[in-house]
């Protein structure tokens, strides 16, 4: 990848600045107003100066002792880093202190609601956006009809209690393995 970045006129889009940055590949970006957080499709979680750009802070992202790899779109909610986890249907909450997934957030009965009403074209999920003023959670995906505020609910998991059921990860217990199969 060519490791550069653009910043582009928040009333117009158009391009005013181009960046350079030390991410494998620019997925997604947040900040809480101090650092900016990144990822690259990676279970790193980046955190940098938001006016440098310079890199201050990397973690591994896990859940348990597995990292959680393809970290995509970013938000900043109450203290916690959301990462929606290409190509599943799973926001993991993030501790940004040490990158440990704290909860899950399972968008799977919103997408098997718009599949189930036709919309059969659409891809993956790829959008949070927190509104911290009215405490409001809106995603959206890649060729979704719309944005969509959510309300989350508690929920006991699967009968077994293993998240791997309602959020099927690539758990790459080994090492070795160079290929993830879903």
């Amino acid at each position: 990848m060519t490791n550069i970045g653009f910043i582009y006129d928040r009333h117009n889009f158009s391009k005013r600045e181009s960046f350079t940055h030390q991410m494998n590949d620019g997925w997604g970006l947040a900040t809480d107003g101090k650092v900016l957080f990144g990822s690259d499709g990676t279970s790193t979680l980046y955190q940098m100066n938001p006016k440098s750009l310079e890199v201050k802070k990397m973690v591994t992202v896990k859940y348990h002792d597995d990292e959680v790899p393809f970290l995509n779109e970013l938000e900043y909610v109450n203290d916690e880093v959301w990462a929606n986890v290409y190509p599943t249907d799973c926001i993991a909450r993030v501790s940004p202190d040490d990158g440990q997934v704290v909860g899950w957030i399972s968008l799977h009965e919103l997408k098997q609601h718009l599949l189930d009403s036709g919309d059969t074209h659409i891809d993956v999920l790829n959008g949070i956006a927190w509104d911290e003023e009215k405490h409001r959670i809106f995603v959206t995906g890649k060729l979704w009809p719309k944005l969509y505020e959510i309300k989350l609910r508690p929920v006991n998991g699967p009968p077994d209690g293993s998240v791997e059921k309602l959020c099927p990860m690539f758990w790459l217990r080994n090492a070795q393995h160079d290929a993830v199969l879903f």
